[in-house]
């Protein structure tokens, strides 16, 4: 419903994709869906979910596979920052809700939505965003970094897995974007020296092209 998720719900409906799009804000869904509708004259179906919410992610899975039969792509960009602190210093309180966003939430999708992409014909894509954290974490960034160098682990151990059957999986690690979880991060940085979202979401078009081979 916001930063690089909403942009690329946005291109891929420009581009013809029907769009389910998943955020725990309705407002924010019903916003995003008014402005496809007004670009695209069609509109999205819209799910209020946490992500967060494993057995929702399964109920999901499961009105999917009633309603269209299959998922011809899967692009999952949600991710909080959770606060930067010393390690010594991490509330355990915290450190879950990070992973349970960053990491299990990958996991549960993968679980749940694998069945859809396999059905898809050609089999569909899957794309989840990562970041250089995962790979080079600094000082005060570990709940952030492990749950994303976790993340990685999964995906890539499941791209490996379903090879044989088609289906692609891809992490896209953006680098530095205009969202609002990077200026929280870096507070002092002007936000207009980067990219915005949508300079992001043609990568999402490409990654989830159905004749891409990679």
């Amino acid at each position: 419903s916001r930063g690089i998720g909403r942009a690329a719900a946005v291109a891929l409906a420009q581009a013809g994709w029907h769009v389910v799009a998943v955020a725990r804000a309705q407002k924010a869904l019903e916003a995003l869906d008014d402005t496809v509708r007004s670009e695209t004259g069609k509109g999205l179906t819209l799910v209020p979910l946490d992500l967060k919410d494993g057995d929702s992610i399964d109920a999901l899975a499961v009105v999917l596979f009633e309603r269209f039969g299959r998922l011809d792509g899967l692009c999952h960009a949600a991710a909080v920052l959770g606060l930067l602190t010393p390690v010594t210093h991490a509330d355990p309180k915290m450190l879950a809700d990070v992973f349970a966003m960053n990491t299990m939430a990958s996991f549960r999708l993968i679980r749940a939505m694998d069945p859809l992409l396999r059905r898809a014909d050609p089999p569909g894509r899957a794309v989840f965003f990562t970041s250089g954290a995962a790979q080079a974490p600094r000082a005060y960034w570990a709940p952030y970094a492990a749950s994303k160098a976790a993340q990685e682990a999964i995906v890539r151990a499941y791209a490996e897995e379903v090879a044989f059957t088609g289906v692609r999986v891809n992490l896209l690690s953006p680098g530095p974007v205009r969202t609002r979880m990077r200026a929280d991060a870096f507070p002092g940085e002007d936000p207009m020296s980067l990219p915005p979202p949508e300079a992001i979401a043609p990568l999402v078009l490409e990654l989830l092209d159905p004749g891409l081979t990679r």
